[in-house]
């Protein structure tokens, strides 16, 4: 019996000198794969947070790749199949990670299997806005464009998307004729909106927060659960008449499944502070985000949780990428 515990110990005793012997993390620079195109509310997030990452990691050296196409299907697949050596990283939201699973029935990664969480970042609400010369001063005049024999045009940050989803239930519960206009991100789409290529656009509010501002865009409501301080004139959808439209966005991060346990550790600790900093805050509140941070398994059950709720918003709209 002495002689067997001897044996079941070794491993123990020997562990820490293994661990000593573990290549240092990170070696090289650290790739974030974002599955959209630079300028977006997924772009400026990443932009941010790799800077503090940098910052805060010894030796880290963490940068963006934009990686666009295929409903964001493209960048999050090659972070699925990247190798788990902790070297890539996806910064993805409800989409990449949820809504996809349930619009796209042959999707090539498994949004929950083939990553592990990281942790989560932020929230941002969805507003509907106008170019600043419509003539539809509320969400309520906007619907009456579409009726009686009008036909709305609607741009999205592309077919699936969030804005898609929540535009298309605007449309179908108030029984409009509309016509939509996707485009490969929201920055073509917001500069759209500006110059009345099209006449409204459901945007993350951190791309549209600054033109709202300025008044180059006239913002007719957004999903926030009362007016926002900074904008007080702009009014909620429930104050609008449509409170369904409320669907927040949110950002996390992941690496590949079975990237090792130390390195998700390593990531998932500093995630808090980083979003805490007194600095990065106020950028994050100044572009229209709310940090919301979630360790690694809080952040997995809030996930899987998201997956069975765009379930049921994809049923509700009817919309898949796939036919």
């Amino acid at each position: 019996m002495t002689t067997r515990r001897a044996l079941f110990a070794l491993p123990l005793l020997a562990s820490p000198a293994a661990r000593a012997h573990e290549p240092a993390w990170p070696a090289r620079p650290v790739r974030i794969v974002l599955a959209y195109p630079p300028g977006g509310s997924t772009d400026v997030l990443a932009r941010a947070l790799a800077d503090r990452l940098s910052a805060a990691i010894p030796g880290g050296s963490f940068i963006v790749e934009n990686r666009p196409g295929g409903a964001a299907v493209v960048g999050t697949q090659a972070v699925a199949t990247a190798a788990p050596d902790g070297y890539t990283l996806s910064l993805g939201n409800n989409q990449t990670h949820a809504a996809n699973a349930a619009m796209v029935r042959d999707l090539p990664y498994r949004p929950v299997e083939d990553f592990a969480a990281i942790g989560k970042l932020a929230e941002v609400h969805h507003a509907l806005v106008v170019p600043a010369n419509s003539p539809a001063r509320t969400l309520a005049e906007l619907a009456a464009r579409g009726r009686n024999g009008g036909r709305l045009t609607y741009a999205s940050s592309g077919v699936g998307s969030a804005s898609h989803v929540i535009a298309e239930s605007f449309v179908r519960r108030e029984g409009l004729e509309a016509t939509h206009v996707p485009y490969r991100g929201g920055a073509q789409a917001v500069t759209d909106t500006v110059g009345g290529v099209v006449e409204a656009f459901v945007s993350t509010w951190p791309q549209v927060v600054a033109l709202v501002r300025d008044g180059r865009l006239r913002a007719l409501g957004i999903g926030a659960p009362a007016r926002l301080a900074e904008l007080p004139e702009v009014p909620t959808f429930a104050e609008a008449g449509a409170p369904y439209m409320a669907v927040d966005a949110w950002f996390g991060l992941w690496a590949p499944a079975r990237t090792p346990a130390p390195i998700i550790a390593r990531l998932s600790e500093a995630l808090p502070g980083i979003l805490a900093e007194p600095a990065m805050a106020a950028r994050l509140t100044g572009l229209g985000f709310t940090p919301a941070p979630l360790p690694a398994a809080a952040f997995a059950a809030f996930q899987q949780a998201e997956v069975e709720r765009w379930k049921a918003l994809v049923e509700l709209t009817g919309i898949r990428l796939d036919g």
